[in-house]
């Protein structure tokens, strides 16, 4: 799910005003001049005179000068500064490590402002940059690059152990960033510092060229790497910052994030959340980023306090546990509070806005595949519907409800299905996930279940994928029971979502031993997490005293092996 944009005031938007602005700025304000293009043998809504490519926006976020963009543990980088080691390090790694137009460059690190860099520098050259999830372990790291092809991976410390048993098996040359270590090819700091040129490689980068491939857990097991491409990531921008423009006309010139807007990053940089509402746009619109070594909800508010910060953005567990930290006196810059990753509990709305008093609740709905673009909801209207995830983000975006091949009524719940330019190329290495996920004429099939109110507001109903979204992480059922059933005890294992109000959804599992074999739920648990990431592990594990139910086709009955586990205690709780 992706972001909404913020809007400082806590009056409705009024519908006519809000359409009569934004023709207003569509027909006079050249960035959003609209247009067609022919993208992949469809014809699409697009900006007519956005940039070829992404490092046109970088270029553009340079233009913010000396003021303060990444600020992390006592660092600060400045806009400027931030582009010209970005330029720097991309020519470093043309010339050194001979990284060139189409290569696959992968980054395995947590959140620092060298992964920021490092994703500008690698898009700089023309390159694929490939962000990997920094909570997988070793054999899911080996799957992420041995699937997308990377040869280079940029690492901090404890990816870079992770990675070295694999160096040679896969051809590796890593580069090791911000901390030290034994067994990199080379370093970061020592790349920068070699190389003075600070302007982006001369490259001729087309906009429908693909310029990253994020992994996200679907139904099929493995995680799936998305295809996104330069023009679907200018897109989502570009809509993000059209809305705000918008809003900015109907106030009368008043920014809507604020006269020193500021966020707090406090999600990983490898989801779309994180990469493309925070980072980016921030760097697009002069917004600062405040890092977070670790999430803590108290140190949260400390920092939107101590530098003034007026957006947070996270997914609904963080906002619901910065309700639960800050003290008396509050968080008073802070305009926004979105919510991204998953969907808030309705009933969390009203309390952030009762907790938070001048700051507005706000959601938004989109994925990987859509670069984060989808829907966004703010202020009185999320309020008044706190169920709801918005309208659709104009005004280059389509969404329609689809049911048997025939598309839905206002009211009637179907699949959600959304057509844009900033939709993804496709599967890499999947070319039947991609054929089903993507329709001839360029629609994409989220795989959630959805319905529009009379007011064209979408809410979202259910998930059609056997999917557990645990605090903004898709998470596969069917990868858990794969390494559930490498266990000897285990005969039949059933993963399944158990409903969490924090969270939103935590990781349940249901076992049924071998014959002659008992199962220690602890030592099961152990067993999973030796290979899993922690947050596909589960946390909560019943062990069935008879055989899983089945239903005729010889598949597991979740739904009812569900409500049964829900029913009783489990035999191991974290």
């Amino acid at each position: 799910m992706g972001e909404t944009v913020p809007v400082n005031n806590d009056e409705p938007l009024d519908p006519a005003k809000l359409a009569a602005t934004a023709f207003k700025l569509l027909t006079e304000n050249p960035l959003f001049k609209v247009g067609e293009a022919e993208i992949r043998g469809n014809t699409y809504r697009v900006f007519e005179n956005a940039p070829a490519s992404v490092v046109g926006l970088f270029a553009y976020g340079a233009s913010h000068g000396d003021k303060d963009f990444l600020i992390f543990e006592g660092e600060r980088l400045s806009f400027a500064e931030v582009f010209k080691r970005a330029c720097r390090f991309a020519n470093a790694l043309r010339d050194e490590l001979g990284i060139k137009q189409g290569d696959k460059v992968a980054l395995a690190m947590r959140n620092y402002p060298e992964w920021c860099i490092s994703y500008m520098a690698v898009i700089s050259t023309g390159a694929v940059v490939v962000p990997l999830n920094a909570w997988w372990k070793a054999d899911e790291l080996k799957y992420g690059i041995e699937d997308c092809g990377a040869k280079t991976v940029i690492v901090d410390g404890k990816r870079l152990e992770y990675l070295k048993p694999l160096k040679e098996e896969l051809g590796l040359r890593l580069v090791l960033a911000r901390d030290k270590g034994e067994g990199a090819d080379y370093s970061y700091e020592e790349l920068l510092e070699g190389s003075n040129i600070e302007t982006p490689p001369a490259v001729d980068i087309h906009p429908d060229d693909d310029y990253c491939i994020v992994y996200t857990s679907g139904s099929t097991g493995n995680p799936k790497g998305v295809v996104l491409t330069h023009r679907g990531c200018i897109s989502a921008l570009m809509s993000w910052s059209f809305i705000a423009s918008v809003i900015k006309e109907m106030r009368g010139g008043a920014g809507i994030f604020g006269d020193n807007p500021g966020i707090l990053l406090a999600i990983p940089l490898f989801h779309v959340t994180g990469s493309h509402s925070i980072f980016l746009l921030s760097f697009l619109v002069g917004r600062r980023v405040a890092m977070m070594y670790r999430w803590d909800p108290k140190q949260a508010c400390e920092i939107i306090n101590q530098e003034k910060l007026t957006n947070f953005v996270g997914v609904p567990s963080q906002s619901f546990e910065m309700m639960q930290a800050v003290d008396e006196a509050g968080c008073p810059t802070l305009l926004d509070i979105g919510s991204g990753g998953a969907k808030r509990p309705s009933n969390h709305v009203r309390k952030l806005k009762e907790k938070f008093k001048k700051a507005n609740p706000s959601s938004g709905y989109g994925l990987s595949e859509t670069n984060a673009m989808g829907c966004v909801i703010s202020q009185a209207d999320y309020l008044k519907r706190p169920d709801s995830t918005g309208r659709p983000v104009p005004p280059l975006t389509d969404i329609k409800i689809m049911k048997d091949g025939e598309e839905q009524p206002t009211g009637s719940v179907g699949e959600v299905w959304i057509r844009s330019p900033a939709n993804f190329r496709g599967y890499h290495n999947m070319p039947k996930e991609t054929a089903e996920a993507l329709t001839p004429d360029g629609w994409f099939k989220t795989g959630d279940l959805g319905k529009f109110d009379e007011e064209q507001y979408l809410y979202i109903v259910d998930r059609m994928k056997e999917l557990i979204i645990r605090g903004g992480e898709n998470i596969s059922c069917l990868e858990v029971e794969n390494r559930v059933y490498q266990h000897d005890a285990v005969a039949e294992a059933v993963v399944f979502s158990v409903p969490d109000e924090v969270l939103n959804e935590r990781v349940g599992l249901a076992v049924y031993a071998k014959e002659g074999m008992s199962i220690d739920a602890k030592e099961l648990r152990d067993f999973i997490a030796e290979d899993l990431a922690g947050f596909k592990v589960p946390e909560r594990i019943w062990v069935s005293p008879l055989p899983l139910p089945q239903l005729g086709t010889a598949k597991f009955d979740k739904l009812t092996i569900r409500q049964i586990s829900l029913q009783h205690p489990p035999a191991l709780s974290v």
